[in-house]
């Protein structure tokens, strides 16, 4: 893939940045958080003198005729899979950075953290469908190659399909993983697809919006856009109750979302992309930690 000079700058102060972060907080927060399971199911193999009782396979050894056990091993590393929203509509941004831009940040920032913990990690970018996949794999390299991608990406089209995402991590996930959701959340309908990612995974959405969709300035006709279908519309923002209406519509989807998160009980934090993630990020992180240590 060819990479143009002002993706490679972008990159380095990426790296440059989030390595920072991950040195000076994150990772710590992430090994105490994403710690391996201990062990892990391996095969049924017929038993022997000395074996634990406690690992007999009761099912294969009624089945055979003999008694079997369980063998386990132990399981140190995990797999992260980053699901990164990579629709028009995180295009958007009132400050400097869009969400786009922070989206790729905060994958860097968890992907740097994985490998610090010997964990695999990949990325899977999505609009309607997924349209990009990088696999799991170790490695600094493999990092910048994901941010490269994330940064680099050129999506075929405009729309968002989380359920999509979702499934297509059931797909391609053989066993237990990490799945961190980056999106701003401009859809509806994956309900269903949630609930059977976060039953099978430990999946963690993080919602990263903007100050400045949450309100209409009071600037007389506005035109706008959505940025996914192209339709445009034609508003009086001069009046308080267009203003009101579309304030609270937007709580209104924000609160439906949340609730939807916590409902499926899927860890989830807020980001704006026009303020500093990394208090928020390492909040979410820390309140995690003190939750599983209860």
């Amino acid at each position: 893939m060819s990479v143009s000079p002002d993706i490679f700058r972008k990159i380095r102060q990426i790296e440059i940045a989030t390595r920072r972060l991950v040195n000076e907080a994150v990772a710590g927060e992430y090994h105490s958080v994403f710690k391996g399971r201990g062990i892990e199911y391996d095969e049924v193999r017929p038993y022997q003198a000395g074996d634990d009782i406690r690992t007999i396979d009761w099912n294969v050894t009624s089945r055979s005729g003999s008694l079997h056990v369980k063998k386990y091993v132990e399981e140190r590393e995990l797999t992260v899979l980053l699901l990164v929203d990579a629709s028009r509509s995180t295009g958007f941004g009132s400050g400097v950075k869009s969400k786009e831009e922070v989206a790729a940040e905060i994958a860097a920032i968890i992907a740097f953290s994985a490998i610090r913990n010997n964990d695999r990690v990949g990325a899977a970018l999505f609009t309607g469908v997924v349209e990009k996949y990088v696999p799991p794999r170790k490695g600094t390299r493999h990092v910048l190659r994901l941010v490269r991608e994330i940064l680099a990406f050129q999506p075929a089209r405009s729309d968002t399909n989380i359920g999509s995402a979702l499934e297509f991590a059931a797909r391609v996930l053989k066993k237990r993983s990490i799945v961190f959701l980056l999106s701003d959340f401009f859809d509806t309908g994956y309900a269903d697809a949630l609930r059977v990612a976060a039953r099978t995974h430990d999946l963690v959405g993080i919602a990263i919006t903007d100050t400045g969709e949450r309100s209409l300035p009071p600037l007389g006709w506005l035109r706008l856009a959505d940025l996914e279908s192209g339709r445009m519309q034609l508003v009086p923002a001069f009046w308080p109750p267009t203003r009101r209406r579309y304030q609270e519509a937007l709580a209104a989807e924000r609160q439906e979302r949340q609730a939807l998160l916590r409902k499926q009980r899927v860890d989830h934090v807020e980001i704006l992309a026009d303020a500093s993630y990394e208090k928020p990020l390492l909040q979410f992180f820390r309140r995690r930690a003190r939750r599983l240590r209860r």
